[in-house]
């Protein structure tokens, strides 16, 4: 065991098989400890120690494994740490992709090995032609990304089948149809505009009845499951057979950093991964195998950085003071007179200002205000204001000047058309 510090002189070799990206003495090392700077800004109260996440206050300095320097060896204890942080099945694995639409099309790609193997055809060998056909069933407010996943799959966008969606955009378990093999079931996990969760747990027991794979699209939502009081939104979800989020979402990372989960990660390797006589292989994972890329970053070390400084205790602080900044969003413009057209579980508002027009210039108005952002969206054919609560800086104060200017602006436009 060593007191852990950032390596400047890692070299190709220790990145391991499929990296591009070098950890030098120069680029990425001051990056890393640039971020490390600044995360371990977010909180003092949340850390980890070596043998996974703490709740209790630890310091940036902890016993780390000599190991921990390989990238293969620190995306391992990342993902054994967002393993247990997000409530899934032990044992489960992952790929650390680009973002929530390569998650989603390399999990799917794991449900469509695993259910064509079943079925005796080899899809990564065969493809397609003359494969048994696989049903997909979607929520009728299914994300775009995960359309264009099934679209690169060969599972196509107009063949899939929709369930209708209640008054907040949740599949409704009661309107499934009957499930026939092979099938793919697709749960949502917080609704892009309404944040709304999909009823996993029945969803899961009708689909697993019938021998489907339920897939989940959790790109925002399953973070939530950091969160003890707002861990029920997820109720049934770890019964699922895959998952997709974004940790550049509420992790709050850099972009380009999406996590493929998988319950039987054999599936997944065996979806991502190709031989060839230069490639050698150890006996220790390597991360390309669950991955679309051969070539790429070494993304869990920005994820590993801020699990390290924020640890559960700090995820949760952060979840819990955005979702309280959208509860406050929509009780101000409630009170101003204003239509909240969603029901402010998470850390998603629609509000609308009257007519659509007048909704649409309001936003324009707010954008050019400047004290805030915040984008347009259409809710059940409605224009709507989309606030969407989601950095680790924003503070309560930052959500009271916010709110103060969207309600003068909004006044402001309306009272000048009257």
């Amino acid at each position: 065991m060593t007191e852990a510090v950032l390596n400047p002189g890692l070299d190709h070799d220790a990145c391991g098989v499929g990296f591009v990206a070098r950890l030098s003495a120069a680029g990425s090392h001051e990056i890393v400890e640039l971020a490390l700077t600044a995360l371990d800004r977010l909180t003092h109260r949340g850390g980890v120690d070596s043998d996974g996440l703490s709740g209790d206050g630890a310091g940036l300095l902890l016993p780390i494994p000599e190991e921990f320097f390989r990238s293969r060896a620190q995306e391992e204890i990342a993902l054994r740490w967002l393993v247990e942080i997000l409530g899934l099945p032990a044992g489960t694995g992952a790929g650390f992709v680009t973002g929530a639409t390569m998650a989603n099309f390399s999990a799917l790609a794991a449900a469509r090995h695993a259910l064509l193997e079943r079925a005796g055809w080899d899809v990564e060998s065969d493809g397609l032609f003359g494969a048994p056909p696989i049903n997909v069933i979607v929520g009728d407010e299914v994300h775009v990304s995960l359309l264009k996943a099934l679209a690169m799959l060969g599972l196509g966008r107009n063949r899939i089948v929709r369930v209708p969606a209640d008054g907040q955009g949740r599949m409704r378990a009661d309107a499934l149809p009957k499930i026939a093999e092979p099938a793919i079931v697709c749960v949502q996990a917080g609704n892009v505009n309404s944040g709304a969760f999909d009823p996993a747990r029945e969803i899961c027991s009708a689909a697993h009845a019938a021998g489907a794979w339920v897939h989940v699209d959790g790109a925002f939502g399953l973070w939530a499951a950091a969160v003890p009081s707002r861990a029920y939104l997820l109720a049934g979800v770890e019964q699922a057979d895959s998952w997709a989020t974004d940790a550049h979402k509420w992790l709050n990372v850099p972009y380009d950093s999406g996590i493929a989960f998988v319950r039987e990660p054999q599936h997944l390797q065996a979806a991502m991964s190709v031989n060839a006589a230069y490639l050698v292989r150890g006996e220790k994972r390597e991360p390309n195998q669950f991955t679309p890329e051969m070539s790429r970053r070494a993304r869990g070390v920005e994820i590993w950085a801020a699990l390290r400084t924020l640890g559960r205790a700090g995820m949760s602080e952060l979840i819990e003071q955005n979702c309280r900044g959208a509860a406050r969003f929509a009780e101000g413009l409630k009170a101003a007179g204003y239509k909240i057209l969603n029901e402010v579980a998470l850390n998603q508002v629609l509000v609308s200002f009257n007519s659509d027009e007048t909704t649409r210039r309001v936003i324009t108005a707010v954008q050019e205000d400047g004290t805030c952002w915040c984008g347009g969206t259409v809710w059940r054919g409605r224009a709507a204001m989309r606030i969407s609560v989601s950095s680790w800086a924003t503070t309560d104060g930052d959500v009271e000047r916010s709110l103060a200017a969207i309600i003068r602006v909004a006044a402001r436009e309306i009272s000048g058309r009257a």
